[in-house]
């Protein structure tokens, strides 16, 4: 909870929404909620990424039911990198958090991380506990090493999407993948760029409804492809720091 006395925030809250049917009504009335606890200023924005099953239809029937609620559809499925770059274009609050639309994350920790937006420029989770199966766990380590070692990447867990970021960080950082690899694309630019950044333990929960679309052939040899394209266009052309006089605003937002 934000504490009395100090300004409350101003937030945007966006999740990718793709074949959640059975989540998507849960994630925007709990976002509404805790939002309404922690601030006046908000918006909600459900990116229904090309969804095959219901998943825009309930988002839409939700959000004339609830205030302060938008459904953004991609006439088809674009991938989570473009449906995140979506979510951080359309968002017009000072800051922008993000989760996964599946509900393998709870929203209601967002009550926690606004305690330290005074702090960073991104909160970033880290898993305290993978609910996953083991195949989706080896891939988790084997990705956080090849992050850590081609990239050099100094996070906990760059794969947890459960982030509260600064909104004109991205007035500097720009993402341009459309797989999953956004989320290393995304957080090696803003750690080089000099922003700060806090982690923060979360809880991770089995999945409600549905399942992985990670795990094809296709999706990883994908990934593959676009981490080996991503060391490359950052060697050539390495990111540099944000202009100082950006940083300084950062420091006197209140």
């Amino acid at each position: 909870m934000v504490e009395s006395g100090r300004k409350r925030p101003s937030i945007t809250v966006f999740f990718p929404v793709y074949n959640d049917e059975g989540t998507v009504e849960l994630m925007i009335r709990k976002s509404y909620e805790v939002l309404s606890e922690i601030t006046d200023d908000f918006e909600i924005i459900a990116v229904n990424d090309g969804s095959q099953d219901r998943s825009g239809e309930i988002a839409e029937r939700v959000a004339r039911e609830v205030p302060h609620v938008r459904v953004i559809h991609h006439p088809h499925n674009r991938g989570y990198g473009a449906a995140l770059r979506t979510g951080f274009l359309n968002a017009t609050k000072e800051w922008v958090f993000y989760t996964d639309g599946d509900a393998q994350y709870d929203v209601a920790e967002l009550r926690h991380f606004v305690e330290y937006i005074d702090r960073a420029d991104v909160i970033n989770g880290y898993k305290v506990q993978r609910a996953d199966s083991w195949a989706r766990w080896l891939f988790g380590k084997v990705y956080y090493w090849i992050a850590r070692l081609l990239f050099d990447i100094r996070l906990r867990d760059v794969d947890c999407d459960f982030r509260l970021m600064r909104r004109s960080i991205f007035d500097h950082v720009t993402l341009h993948y459309d797989s999953g690899v956004v989320c290393v694309e995304m957080m090696k630019k803003i750690q080089d760029s000099g922003y700060r950044i806090l982690e923060l333990p979360v809880k991770h929960y089995p999945r409600r409804y549905g399942v992985s679309q990670f795990f094809r052939p296709r999706r990883i040899l994908q990934v593959a492809r676009d981490l080996l394209k991503l060391r490359w266009e950052l060697w050539r052309h390495p990111v540099r720091r944000a202009p100082l006089e950006a940083l300084k605003a950062l420091e006197k937002e209140p």
